[in-house]
């Protein structure tokens, strides 16, 4: 597993020291890239597996995340494949955060897997600056368009807390969110099923709601698109002057 770092100068080194794993390697850019398409592509230059993984700097995985991901790609012959993932927004909801199996679609780095053989195809992570679309959607378009093949995963297996809905989270760092769902994981067994429920039961079918409710939804939604969409282009001249603590590239797991 490869921890890269995006010019980190904090103690990061010294947390996954504490690992104390030989197969975890801490790996830091010289300069701060500024985007985790940066740290990918380090991860994926010194990646020696045949399956690459990702794992966003405060995402979580489930317990079954890698081996679903490995056994649906091995047993499809497919090149990609991608799981659902829980969106937890600052006030405790929980949304699903993948849009669709399509290439077309917003599909979050942390649920997915590829061949190796992708990148090397295809080329790696796009410079942020560079595209109109985030760096996921277009590695996944351009693997749509190579022809390439997408397998869907329908099992939730990550949880993703997203920084642009968190007012100074890089600033501020705080992990209580990421510490609470990791004590959830590791208690609960059926946190799968618990979280799929949830996302259910706290609904999308308008006709039960109150309209107090649907209001509030509504003025949520509507907020959190306009904070994305301006935040996409707000980072793509900002950006690169802030201090990013450091993000979490591609995974090597072969023989783990």
């Amino acid at each position: 597993m490869l921890v890269v770092g995006d010019g980190c100068t904090d103690d990061s080194e010294t947390v996954v020291a504490r690992i104390g794993d030989p197969r975890v390697r801490w790996v830091n850019l010289p300069e701060r890239f500024g985007h985790q398409s940066g740290p990918n592509n380090e991860g994926l230059r010194q990646a020696a597996g045949d399956l690459i993984a990702y794992l966003g700097h405060d995402d979580l995985w489930l317990p079954h995340h890698l081996s679903l991901l490995v056994t649906a790609i091995e047993r499809s012959g497919d090149d990609m494949a991608h799981s659902l993932v829980a969106r937890v927004y600052p006030n405790g909801d929980v949304r699903p955060a993948t849009s669709g199996p399509d290439f077309g679609s917003w599909v979050p780095p942390s649920c997915t897997l590829h061949r190796r053989s992708v990148t090397q195809t295809i080329g790696g992570w796009r410079d942020y600056r560079e595209i109109e679309l985030t760096p996921e959607m277009d590695l996944w378009q351009r693997a749509g368009k190579a022809g390439l093949r997408f397998t869907t995963v329908p099992r939730l297996t990550a949880i993703k807390f997203p920084a642009s809905l968190r007012r100074d989270v890089y600033r501020i760092r705080p992990c209580h969110e990421q510490a609470e769902w990791l004590a959830r994981i590791r208690s609960e067994p059926d946190i799968e099923a618990v979280t799929l429920g949830r996302i259910i039961a706290d609904g999308y079918d308008v006709r039960t709601m109150t309209y107090r409710k649907l209001a509030s939804r509504f003025v949520t939604q509507t907020i959190a698109r306009l904070r994305r969409r301006f935040a996409q282009r707000w980072m793509r001249v900002v950006f690169p002057s802030r201090k990013n603590p450091g993000l979490v590239a591609a995974q090597r797991f072969k023989g783990l």
